[in-house]
C-alpha cells in the first residue's frame, strides 16, 4: 500500500498518467499525492490528494514527501522562464529533490529523460542525462526512463511535426532530416510508467521506443498521409544551423518559442533502443502510424 508523489502532474504526461496512478492507489489502498506549485483540485484525478510544493524553491517539497515511497520526477524547464537558462533550474530542482527525497525516506524515483547517448551535442538532453544522475545519487532504487520523440495530442514535438506537414508544401531542411529515431505513442509512455510503480526487480536506465527507427523524412511523410495531405516535398542542404532552423520553425508552428530551439537541437541526435526494456515494460508497441491517428484524434 504505498504512498506515490507524482511531480508535474499538470503537464502532458503527468496528466494522462495521474488517472492510471490514481487507478492503482485505489485498487492497493494506498495513497496518490499532486504535487502542484498553485493547487487546483480539479486537475486531480478523484481520490487524489493535491499537496502545494515547489520543486526549484523547494518550498512544500517535506511536507509533500513525508510518508511516501514512491516518487515521479517528471519535471523539466525546457527553456521556460525568464533568463533562458534551463539547464541551471533543471540542476536546481534536482538537487533539491533528490535531497529531499533522501531525508524523507523515499525508496523509489521514477524519472522520465530522453533516448540519446551520453555525448549528445544538445544542450536539452544533456541537462535531462545531469537531472538522472543528481537525482540518482539520493535514493535506493532509481529508475531513468529514456524516451525517443513522444507522440501525442499535447506533445510539442508532435505539435511541431504536425505543423510543419500542414502547412508547408516544401521546405528546406539540414542532414537532421535523414536523422533516426523511435518515436513512441503516449498511451505507451504512461502504461510504461504505471508498471513501473511496482516492478521493484527494475532499476537503472528503461529505454523506451516504438517499433522500428524512422528518419525525420519519414515521420514526416507518414504523418501527411494520416492527414491526408499531399506529402511534403522536401529538399536537403548541407548547412543549415539549429539557429536558422528554429527561426522558420518559429514562424509556422504554434509550439512555445522558448521550446523550440531546445527541440530543434535535439533533432540531430539519434534516439535509438540499443537495449530493450524488461519483459513486461512496452512490450507492443504502437507503430507509428497508429500513434499518428491517435494524436490527430485528440489523444
Amino acid at each position: 500500500m504505498p504512498t506515490v508523489l507524482l511531480t508535474g502532474a499538470t503537464g502532458y504526461v503527468g496528466g494522462r498518467l495521474a488517472p492510471h496512478l490514481a487507478g492503482a492507489a485505489d485498487a492497493s489502498g494506498g495513497e496518490l499525492r499532486l504535487l502542484m506549485r498553485r493547487p487546483d483540485p480539479a486537475l486531480a484525478p478523484a481520490g487524489a490528494r493535491v499537496v502545494q510544493g515547489d520543486a526549484v524553491s523547494g518550498e512544500g517539497l517535506a511536507e509533500a514527501l513525508d510518508g511516501v515511497e514512491i516518487a515521479y520526477y517528471l519535471i523539466h524547464s525546457m527553456g521556460r522562464g525568464g533568463d533562458g537558462d534551463f539547464e541551471a533550474r533543471d540542476r536546481a530542482a534536482a538537487e533539491g529533490f533528490g535531497r529531499a527525497a533522501a531525508r524523507a525516506g523515499v525508496r523509489r524515483v521514477i524519472y522520465l529523460g530522453g533516448l540519446a547517448g551520453d555525448d549528445a551535442s544538445s544542450a536539452h538532453l544533456r541537462s535531462r542525462d545531469e537531472v538522472a544522475r543528481l537525482l540518482g545519487e539520493h535514493v535506493e532504487e532509481f529508475v531513468h526512463v529514456r524516451a525517443a520523440m513522444v507522440i501525442g495530442a499535447g506533445s510539442a514535438s508532435f505539435q511541431m511535426l504536425r505543423a510543419l506537414v500542414g502547412r508547408l508544401p516544401a521546405m528546406i531542411c539540414p542532414r537532421w532530416i535523414e536523422t533516426r529515431t523511435q518515436p513512441i505513442a503516449i498511451d505507451d509512455v504512461v502504461g510504461a510508467l504505471s508498471v513501473l510503480r511496482d516492478r521493484r526487480d527494475v532499476t537503472g536506465d528503461v529505454e523506451l521506443g516504438g517499433p522500428e527507427p524512422l528518419s525525420y523524412r519519414r515521420m514526416m511523410e507518414l504523418t501527411a498521409d494520416a492527414m491526408g495531405r499531399r506529402r511534403p516535398a522536401i529538399v536537403r542542404v548541407p548547412v543549415l544551423s539549429p539557429r536558422l532552423s528554429s527561426y522558420w520553425v518559429q514562424l509556422v508552428t504554434p509550439v512555445e518559442r522558448a521550446l523550440v530551439r531546445p527541440l530543434v537541437d535535439g533533432l540531430r541526435e539519434e534516439m535509438l533502443v540499443r537495449t530493450p526494456p524488461p519483459l513486461g515494460v512496452n512490450d507492443e508497441p504502437r507503430d507509428f502510424g497508429a500513434a499518428v491517428r491517435a494524436a490527430l484524434g485528440g489523444r
